[in-house]
């Protein structure tokens, strides 16, 4: 009966009627991660960037997601060049995700201080089930698990990014592929491309008091639109402070981020989001952690803080 609880709870959660599979993973401190979906932003914080997530969802429900991210990215001598490299492993109940995916940009001048940067992204996606599920009766013996294989697909994805000292926008699909893990006839298990925009600008309310909106628009292929909403405030270029906020037509989820400036090269957040569904009293929530760090050999030019 528990194994037969989590195939259903695999199916409701990942797998919609028509059978086209996941979407990508979602982060509440996006706009510091801006790399797992972007790649023209590759080199774009002019140093070697180093960027770590940890994301727990759901905490204390069976089978929730549990995300990792690793990517480095850097500008080249020619600092129109950017060159990146990023992991993500995304586990879904039963179901795993190892994504590694390599970046490439150009950014052109725009004005005294901005930047239009295009970028495309190329790599591999793994698709597989954790193999005692697999091995379940009650799993075996379904047509659709029959065809499903573990195995490695390319994809690629692209971007642009655009941004000055103070504003940014961005606008990209980070897999454009609709690649098919099942291959058992008259069942398709199609990925979803994935649209995602976002903004967000830096105001001065003080000498030491700094506001720090942001959105993100994310639109998939056969899925409800997700908005995100953030707004954080920066006190005397170290402490960052926040909140969060996620909708969409089924759900939506309220969150806090806290981020500390530790050093000019290393910087931590964490974030804390709760959803709002029929889901909230089986969870305790959801906890993120972020870890950037950048070294000073390219230190003539690396600010700090750096808001995006």
């Amino acid at each position: 009966m528990k194994r037969f609880k989590q195939f259903v709870l695999t199916i409701a959660l990942f797998w919609c009627t028509s059978g086209i599979a996941q979407q990508l993973p979602q982060f509440t401190q996006y706009m510091y991660n801006t790399i797992a979906i972007n790649p023209a932003y590759a080199g774009s914080r002019e140093a070697l960037s180093v960027v770590g997530l940890h994301r727990s969802q759901w905490v204390g429900f069976q089978g929730g997601p549990i995300t990792q991210t690793l990517s480095i990215h850097t500008p080249l001598r020619n600092d129109r060049i950017g060159l990146g490299l990023s992991f993500i492993e995304d586990d879904l109940g039963p179901q795993n995700f190892s994504n590694l995916y390599g970046d490439f940009s150009y950014a052109i001048p725009t004005g005294s201080t901005g930047k239009l940067a295009f970028g495309v992204k190329a790599g591999f996606t793994q698709y597989s089930f954790d193999q005692e599920f697999l091995n379940d009766p009650t799993v075996a013996e379904d047509d659709f698990f029959r065809g499903y294989e573990n195995r490695w697909a390319p994809n690629f994805g692209a971007g642009v990014y655009w941004s000055t000292n103070r504003v940014y926008a961005s606008l990209s699909a980070p897999r454009i592929l609709n690649t098919d893990s099942n291959k058992k006839d008259g069942i398709e298990a199609l990925d979803r491309v994935s649209y995602y925009f976002t903004v967000g600008g830096v105001i001065d309310l003080s000498r030491n008091v700094k506001f720090k909106p942001a959105g993100l628009v994310k639109a998939t292929n056969g899925a409800p639109l997700s908005i995100d909403l953030t707004s954080n405030f920066l006190f005397f270029d170290k402490f960052w402070a926040g909140l969060s906020y996620r909708i969409n037509e089924q759900t939506s989820a309220l969150g806090g981020i806290v981020d500390f400036q530790i050093s000019r090269q290393l910087r931590i957040g964490y974030a804390y989001e709760k959803p709002n569904s029929d889901i909230t009293s089986y969870t305790t929530g959801t906890h993120e952690l972020l870890l950037i760090y950048e070294f000073k050999f390219l230190s003539s030019k690396l600010k700090s803080p750096r808001y995006f």
